[in-house]
C-alpha cells in the first residue's frame, strides 16, 4: 500500500518551534519532488514549501522565509519541515504531498495541475 503518513503537528504558543515529519511507506520517495501544503478553515489549500527529488532546489511561501526549513532524508524515505518563530496564522492542518514534479515552484503554486501522493494531514495550532 503506498501512502504517506505525517507526524509532529501539535500546540504551541507563538513563537515556538515545531518539525513535521513525511514518512513514506509501498515506495521510495527518490525520484519524487515533496511539498508541504497546508489548509486553515475557510481558506484554500496552500503550498508552504517544496523540495525537488535530489534536495539541491527548495521553493518557500513568502509567509514562511526565514522561519521554516525544509529537508529530506532520502536513506530515511522521509522528508521534514522544521518551522520557527510560529505564528497564529499558522494554524492549519498540515499536508505533504509527493509528485514527479521537475519545478519545485510549480508545485507549491500549481497545486490544481499535478497528481501524486497525498498524507493525512496534521493538524499544527499555535496559540497562546
Amino acid at each position: 500500500q503506498l501512502q504517506l503518513v505525517e507526524s509532529g503537528g501539535g500546540l504551541v504558543q507563538p513563537g515556538g518551534s515545531l518539525r513535521l515529519s513525511c514518512a513514506a511507506s509501498g515506495f521510495t520517495l527518490d525520484y519524487y519532488a515533496i511539498g508541504w501544503f497546508r489548509q486553515a478553515p475557510g481558506k484554500e489549500r496552500e503550498g508552504v514549501s517544496c523540495i525537488s527529488s535530489s534536495g539541491g532546489n527548495t521553493y518557500y511561501a513568502d509567509s514562511v522565509k526565514g522561519r521554516f526549513t525544509i529537508s529530506r532524508d532520502n536513506a530515511k524515505n522521509t522528508v521534514y519541515l522544521q518551522m520557527n518563530s510560529l505564528k497564529p496564522e499558522d494554524t492549519a492542518v498540515y499536508y505533504c504531498a509527493a509528485g514527479r514534479i521537475t519545478t519545485v515552484q510549480a508545485m507549491c503554486v500549481m497545486i490544481d495541475f499535478w497528481s501524486g501522493y497525498w498524507g493525512q494531514g496534521t493538524q499544527v495550532t499555535v496559540s497562546s
